[in-house]
């Protein structure tokens, strides 16, 4: 039987793997392309959007859809591996000592590219930027994000950071600031403290959704608090998902640098800013709210948005995988998902469980111990 850890640790990060899968066939189209594509809204595991995959562009040579997992979850489980090796919290210098050998010294089977590659083969320019300032710039780790181009990149593979400090949502987001302080600058790294933030509330027994929007509030700072907050009150007024995008769309528009046609760029796109935010994070949390912290609603909510739609779906399904636990996650989805993508879903999830668990004695440990220096200090000699 699984412990509460276990099973919301489990939940969370199955939950984020699943939500990547469904939501990789949409990413980067409107709610619009994607009725007309599948004849209605996005239900389940579907082909990838166009069938020529291997042309088409600007997606090619990636075989998005067919349950296979994306970057986001090859990321994550990069990073559970990561907190294996470190066996304590992580911090900027992690990414060079452990991250950078996690990306370029061994081959994964990826999905996507149906064939065994390193992950840095996989990944995106704004991830194969680590490997390029902290491996062959030797930049300082804790300034390496700086000059990044600015997106969810760094928030979408740290619902770790929120696991390892489950119930603790402000030290998850000092961890996170810290450790994504290697990839991402300005609000892409403000928004990976928030969402590992978020994870860590979710984990706590007797979480809601609007605790961890709450929470999320609670250490957000500049554009990335205004965005979530305008999204999400937006998001209160709506009972169902298929009804969102529009509404939720206009209320992220003021604090987005990307265009309505997501892949048209504006001058301020993916530039720093203490005004704007990423849209991922906070369309996770209004999908999350409006599904009531349901993991089916909050994730098709997601990857019927479209846009970046496999991170916004792989986000809300950590959190609502951290709320409901392993059982939250369909088991035909998880599945069919594992299958397609060759990859346990589950293993890593336990395997963080554990290391969590080591993580928090010591943690326990040296609290204690400062506990006795202090009381020895505030004791008249």
């Amino acid at each position: 039987m699984l412990t509460p850890l276990q099973d919301k640790t489990v939940g969370s990060l199955v939950g984020a793997a699943v939500g990547d899968a469904l939501g990789g066939a949409t990413e980067g189209w409107t709610p619009e392309q994607i009725r007309a594509r599948y004849d209605g809204h996005v239900e389940g595991i579907v082909p990838p959007f166009n069938a020529d995959w291997r042309n088409a562009r600007p997606i090619a040579p990636y075989h998005k859809g067919d349950g296979h997992v994306t970057d986001d979850t090859l990321m994550t489980h990069a990073l559970v591996r990561v907190y294996r090796r470190a066996g304590q919290h992580l911090d900027a210098y992690a990414a060079a000592e452990y991250l950078v050998p996690e990306m370029m010294a061994e081959k994964r089977w990826v999905p996507e590219l149906e064939a065994d590659a390193l992950l840095l083969q996989r990944v995106f320019l704004a991830e194969k930027w680590i490997v390029a300032r902290l491996h062959y710039g030797h930049v300082d780790p804790r300034e390496a994000g700086v000059g990044n181009i600015v997106n969810c990149g760094a928030a979408m593979y740290m619902a770790p950071v929120g696991i390892v400090n489950a119930g603790d949502p402000a030290g998850a987001y000092a961890e996170a600031i810290d450790l994504a302080g290697a990839h991402q600058s300005s609000y892409g790294r403000e928004a990976a403290g928030v969402f590992a933030a978020a994870v860590a509330e979710a984990m706590r027994p007797g979480a809601t959704p609007d605790t961890v929007v709450a929470q999320a509030l609670r250490v957000a700072k500049d554009g990335t608090r205004a965005a979530i907050e305008a999204v999400c009150d937006r998001a209160r007024g709506i009972t169902d998902w298929r009804e969102a995008a529009p509404w939720l769309r206009a209320a992220m528009a003021p604090y987005d640098t990307v265009a309505d046609t997501y892949r048209d760029q504006g001058l301020g796109a993916r530039r720093p800013s203490r005004v704007h935010a990423i849209e991922e994070l906070p369309m996770a949390l209004a999908f999350l709210l409006i599904a009531d912290g349901g993991y089916r609603d909050t994730v098709l909510g997601g990857v019927n948005y479209g846009r970046d739609a496999d991170s916004i779906a792989s986000m809300g399904g950590a959190i609502a995988g951290a709320l409901g636990g392993r059982a939250a996650v369909p088991e035909d989805w998880s599945t069919d998902v594992a299958t397609a993508s060759r990859i346990d879903l589950e293993a890593p999830a336990l395997e963080l469980a554990e290391v969590a668990r080591e993580i928090h004695a010591a943690d326990l440990a040296a609290r204690r111990d400062h506990e006795r220096v202090f009381a020895a200090l505030d004791t008249p000699a």
